[in-house]
């Protein structure tokens, strides 16, 4: 028998023999309706445990008989070596350390490093004990109390745990010190609950008292989905730690990283730390994110979120199981019970915030480089796109603009006309967007640079342990970095931003370096020799110290030290700016930013950072794209063709195709690099850039369309296929394709040389959105073919797809004649929504300052019902019409009941495109075909 075997046999007859004995296991069952403590016999705990576990073990922990951390029974430790938590992730421990921890210490073959910890806890390790549940106005609460001292310093012996139960969908608990308020994270809002009827509940929670731990099952059909009493709670000052059970394998999130859409479960960890990091495998990179969804591979899904913003590592391994261990703060978890995918992310929205509405103009072409050295250089950009007949909504200059690289400058040489050639884009009908590093100079003449001057004056800049500004050193030299947890401050970065916009009347800011990055380790004095720049435990972080490549973790903030409050430096950047832009330009603020964390996307958008010019970067910015949908930031994209490294023209074909759908698009290359404009390049190059391009702007209307929808409705605009077919196993792991809302399936190539590629259509009916081919899907891979000019776009059965005539920038799109793409189902029918403002305007939905159509199809027509129409409508016409899988030739077309002359019809495709139409957007309309003259319409379908 293996060590495997060995250890169920163990466990196996541990159970068998305490339930024979009738020992209890006491269970608070968490009763929504009175606080109740009911004690439950083993044995029936122990059916109820074997009916919810997958693979039938049971694993129940003992109360602890004597207070001492040694192990008393060496069946303790008989624990399968998938299912081992880790007594020594503080530490490497010696055989003679792990024991003297009570822990159990069992070397497997495999390196200590790369696999099972060897140094793991026994059945039931002592930890904190439960007492009774009282009622509270938010929920229920309970005293957790440790009668032993753990292994690591700084315990709080006495927790207080609160339970409530926010929506049926929703459990919320925290564990935090009662007796001295700690660092909890601010700027995370939760809306007041709706009155939830407790019998409506999605999940129930059972409480093992000593040790304590939880359990949360899904109520309808008792599957587990976290068990917390596999591994003792620690809270200790500086470390607290948490493990847990899942309920599936199948595991996404915990950004931002670069990785797949699911995660690796086999032994390895993430670490959530804000750091300038070019993305590549096994580094914390821009943003923290610590919300995972797990698939449960039945349709159903639910997620977990802590709210916590200090350093923090998540250990995976494949029970499947996770520990969280986080450096600060408290434990705040929310746990989202779906119950399918697309419910969890609206849940976790709901918490976090829903994302903002970009303007329309964001979401055209954007271009970028480092090195466009001045604004000739700048000018020559944009009128070769223009020669070329390329889309350009967006001109944007990297930090070569800036005097001296002071943000709130620009160089007199190169840039001083800077406000002049924006006038002229905006003349053209461009925008204009620079970039804004948080790093203020700090080396100026006294007098010379007044957003030193001024945040010098008025206190505003993070100060170091003594109360000194902390200076560190970004491009310009020695900076000052502004705490934006500071009212002060984020009212003189209002002012900064109102003086240079009263220059250089910008549309939009570009907010890099914030997680905040520093070329010297903490200040240029160095740090102070404290517990915070050293503390007991760091996680595995790119530099291996806490303050490497940032700020001291003893520098003082507003709201508490850096130590808690770095990976929020970012979000709350740009939330300062946002309302900065919103307060000075008074229309809808477009902000990108670098560093992230949830609740990000109420302000601004992101960008993937400094992706490299090769084919594994594009592939892995897809679920990089993704993901961030999870996370509540929609607006998100990669820097097309690459950022660092040369291009090849191939990798910029496919990587342009595959950027007209990121739902934001821009080209962005470093000074060192050859050009990537997409007038660089051949002529069959330029022509398929051209396509892919032309084909996003025709779309912007669905697109800006699933972003208000994202807005209002916390849906995601670029969708990983298993949000929307939850069902199919076949999507659970798919990330080289990806959906637009819930009907455009998008399947790019992604490797080099490649002129066809598999794509896997979901089973139903799929339509090419360049001719109407349909494709009847089992749900199976296609190969389909992809030459050099193509990217495979297919339309889901039963959608209307909304579309305009594309021109070069948005601002003349919006004025053009729109056209309907109509999939019909099998059965005939077909549905879409337009949403349509005027693109800028600030909270038009909030006050109803928008129109909204709905278009149907069915019984061989096509009817819109505009539900409401305001003036941004106004002259705007639809000029076609295409309705793929009509199953005959029609006889004859009608528009609103007058016959159509232009008209075609292709049998081999079962298309039907009407043309030449001019009906008004703003009332409703009908478009019919049939077999034999319609000259009634009395019979239309009732528009709902």
């Amino acid at each position: 028998m293996n060590l495997y075997g060995f250890s169920q046999h163990l466990l196996t007859s541990a159970f068998l023999l305490l339930a024979a004995s009738s020992c209890l296991f006491i269970s608070l069952l968490y009763d929504h309706k009175a606080s109740t403590v009911r004690v439950t016999p083993l044995s029936n705990l122990g059916e109820k445990y074997s009916a919810a576990q997958p693979n039938g073990r049971v694993y129940l922990q003992q109360k602890a008989e004597n207070s001492s951390n040694h192990v008393s029974d060496e069946n303790n430790c008989g624990i399968a070596a998938e299912r081992r938590f880790d007594c020594a992730r503080d530490r490497a421990l010696t055989q003679s350390e792990c024991e003297q921890r009570g822990c159990c210490y069992v070397p497997l073959p495999q390196s200590a490093f790369s696999g099972p910890p060897w140094c793991f806890y026994p059945v039931s390790y002592p930890g904190y004990r439960m007492g009774a549940l009282f009622p509270t106005p938010r929920g229920q609460e309970a005293s957790l109390t440790r009668s032993t001292r753990s292994y690591l310093p700084r315990d709080i012996q006495t927790l207080k745990l609160e339970v409530m139960a926010e929506e049926a969908g929703r459990l919320h608990l925290t564990l935090k010190d009662p007796s001295l308020a700690r660092y909890e994270v601010p700027f995370v809002t939760v809306p007041p609950s709706t009155s939830t009827d407790t019998r409506s509940l999605l999940y129930d929670v059972e409480f093992q008292p000593e040790p304590f731990g939880f359990v949360v099952r899904r109520a309808s059909n008792s599957r587990v989905l976290l068990n917390t009493t596999v591994a003792p709670l620690l809270f200790t000052d500086q470390y607290l730690q948490l493990s847990t059970t899942l309920a599936s394998s199948l595991v996404s999130g915990f950004g931002e990283h670069y990785t797949g859409l699911t995660l690796d479960l086999n032994w390895t960890s993430v670490t959530l730390w804000n750091r300038d990091m070019a993305p590549h495998r096994d580094a914390n990179l821009y943003g923290s994110h610590p919300f995972c969804l797990i698939q449960e591979g039945d349709g159903q899904a639910y997620g977990i979120f802590l709210l916590n913003s200090n350093a923090m590592e998540v250990v995976l391994q494949p029970a499947p199981a996770l520990t969280w261990v986080t450096t600060g703060g408290i434990l705040d978890f929310y746990v989202f019970l779906g119950p399918d995918p697309q419910s969890v992310v609206r849940q976790y929205h709901q918490v976090i915030g829903y994302p903002m509405m970009p303007p329309y103009w964001s979401l055209g072409f954007h271009l970028c480089r480092w090195g466009y050295t001045s604004t000739n250089a700048t000018r020559a950009v944009v009128q070769k796109m223009r020669q070329a007949n390329f889309p350009l909504d967006v001109q944007w200059n990297d930090l070569d603009y800036a005097d001296k690289r002071r943000v709130f400058t620009f160089d007199p040489q190169r840039f001083g006309d800077l406000p002049e050639m924006v006038k002229e884009f905006h003349h053209e009908g461009m925008k204009y967007v620079l970039i804004l590093d948080p790093g203020i100079s700090s080396t100026s003449p006294p007098g010379s640079y007044k957003p030193f001057d001024e945040g010098e004056r008025r206190g505003v800049f993070i100060r170091n342990l003594t109360g000194q500004t902390l200076i560190g050193k970004v491009w310009p030299g020695p900076t000052a970095f502004p705490d934006f947890t500071n009212s002060e401050a984020v009212s003189w970065w209002e002012e900064c931003i109102r003086d240079f916009y009263a220059k250089v009347p910008l549309d939009g800011l570009w907010i890099d370096m914030n997680e905040p990055a520093n070329f010297v380790q903490g200040s240029v004095l160095g740090c102070p020799d404290t517990d915070l720049e050293d503390p007991p435990y760091v996680p595995d972080v790119i530099g291996g110290q806490l303050n490497s490549g940032t700020l001291c973790m003893s520098s003082q903030q507003a709201l508490s030290t850096h130590y808690n409050l770095h990976n929020l430096y970012g979000l709350t950047e740009a939330m300062a700016t946002y309302r900065a832009l919103l307060k000075v330009r008074g229309s809808r603020p477009f902000v990108l930013s670098r560093s992230s964390f949830p609740g990000l996307g109420r302000f601004s958008g992101h960008w993937t950072g400094d992706v490299h010019s090769d084919w594994e970067q594009l592939r892995y910015s897809i679920p990089a794209v993704l993901l961030f949908a999870l996370y509540g930031v929609p607006l998100v994209g990669a820097d097309i063709c690459g950022f660092e490294g040369d291009t090849s023209e191939e990798l910029c074909v496919r990587w342009t195709q595959l950027g007209a759908f990121y739902p934001f698009m821009r080209n962005h290359n470093d000074r060192p690099n050859a050009p990537q404009e997409p007038y660089v390049f051949g002529q069959q190059a330029q022509a398929a850039m051209r396509s892919a391009t032309m084909l996003r702007y025709s779309l912007l209307p669905f697109l800006y369309t699933l972003f208000f929808q994202a807005h209002t409705s916390a849906n995601t605009v670029a969708r990983p296929l298993f949000l929307e077919f939850p069902s199919d196993p076949n999507c659970q792991t798919i990330d080289r394709q990806f959906l637009w809302g819930s009907s455009l399936l998008i399947s790019p190539v992604l490797e080099q040389g490649a002129l066809e590629l598999a794509a896997y259509l979901p089973p139903g009916t799929w339509y090419s959105l360049y001719n109407g081919q349909p494709y009847n899907s089992r749900g199976q891979y296609l190969l389909l073919s992809a030459p050099l000019d193509t990217i495979n776009v297919h339309v889901r059965e039963g959608h209307v797809i909304p579309q305009q005539v594309p021109a070069l920038t948005t601002a003349a799109s919006r004025s053009n004649p729109f056209l309907l793409t109509v999939a019909l189902s099998s059965e005939g029918w077909a549905r879409g929504e337009l949403f349509w403002d005027d693109g800028e305007s600030l909270d038009t939905f909030e006050h109803g300052d928008y129109s909204f159509i709905i278009f149907i199809a069915g019984q061989s027509q096509l009817v819109s019902e505009p539900v409401k129409v305001n003036g941004a409508l106004d002259g705007l016409v639809l000029g076609e019409v295409r309705v793929f899988g009509v199953s005959t030739p029609p006889s004859g077309v009608w528009a609103n009941g007058k016959k159509v002359q232009d008209y075609s019809y292709r049998t081999d495709t079962k298309v039907l495109t009407v043309s030449s139409l001019s009906l008004l957007m703003s009332e409703t309309f009908t478009v019919q075909w049939a077999a034999s003259d319609i000259t009634n319409t009395s019979h239309l379908p009732t528009v709902y």
